[in-house]
């Protein structure tokens, strides 16, 4: 068994355990007062240049403990003060040390759009995110299949979330393509063995066309990948190591924009 189908088998637990506690007719009538407001994750993306989503997460699988000290909120503050275009959001507890509370805090306290980062594998997560504050949910091709990537794709389009489909080859973004996905994220970490290679995104890039925004995902913490994706035309990257390592995030954030147009 991979780590992602690990993942995906105690988030399915978990989500269970959830239902008991809060039913999704209930999680339904709790969204009818949410009023969405601020800037969505796509038009934070769409911006003219190169858009970056900072990462707020305390551990990874392949990384371990990232964050020994993890003011979370105070990190998510650091980054919108530094600029930041969007932040992701870690909500998942067991492999990445993530809670829920981080993402709800967050939105609260930002007014930049935050993407819930997790495993979703069940509508139940989506209805959550929204309740929660996300502006944006991720949604992983080799998790979902196309069925459900479509089925999960109208769920957050009726709930006005949108959506980071993420891809890791040229089958599965085929897939996202004809679901209709129109934010698609290519993870230059291979979920299965953990190795990062960022000529992922950059062999992957012209397989998505100009009308849908485009983001790397993992393993960039130089101007100069920066630079070379940004020639490539993709639209945003998400950072999450390099920023979250950095004593300084408005320093580290200059560092990696230095170079870009």
């Amino acid at each position: 068994m991979s780590i992602l189908e690990e993942i995906a088998r105690e988030r399915r637990k978990a989500v269970e355990e959830e239902k008991k506690l809060l039913s999704l007719l209930e999680l339904e009538r709790l969204l009818e007062e949410r009023e969405s407001k601020g800037k969505s994750f796509y038009q934070a993306l769409a911006k003219e240049g190169l858009s970056i989503i900072g990462e707020v997460k305390k551990a990874s699988p392949s990384k371990g403990i990232i964050a020994e000290n993890f003011p979370y909120l105070q990190i998510a503050k650091d980054y919108e003060a530094a600029g930041i275009d969007a932040i992701s959001c870690l909500t998942e507890p067991k492999y990445f040390l993530g809670k829920d509370q981080y993402l709800q805090e967050i939105a609260q306290a930002v007014s930049v759009p935050v993407l819930r980062k997790d495993f979703l594998i069940d509508p139940y997560q989506i209805y959550q995110a929204k309740l929660l504050g996300a502006k944006a949910i991720l949604l992983i091709v080799s998790l979902l299949g196309e069925r459900e990537l479509k089925e999960f794709l109208s769920i957050a389009g009726k709930l006005g979330l949108d959506t980071l489909v993420e891809c890791h080859d040229e089958e599965e973004i085929r897939c996202a393509l004809s679901v209709g996905a129109e934010i698609i994220g290519v993870n230059n970490r291979n979920l299965k063995t953990f190795s990062v290679n960022m000529e992922n995104s950059l062999s992957l890039r012209n397989l998505v066309p100009k009308g849908q925004l485009f983001v790397a995902e993992s393993g960039m913490s130089k101007p100069e990948e920066l630079r070379l994706l940004e020639e490539a035309g993709v639209d945003g990257v998400l950072i999450g190591e390099s920023l979250m390592r950095a004593e300084s995030k408005k320093e580290k954030l200059q560092e990696l924009r230095s170079l870009l147009k």
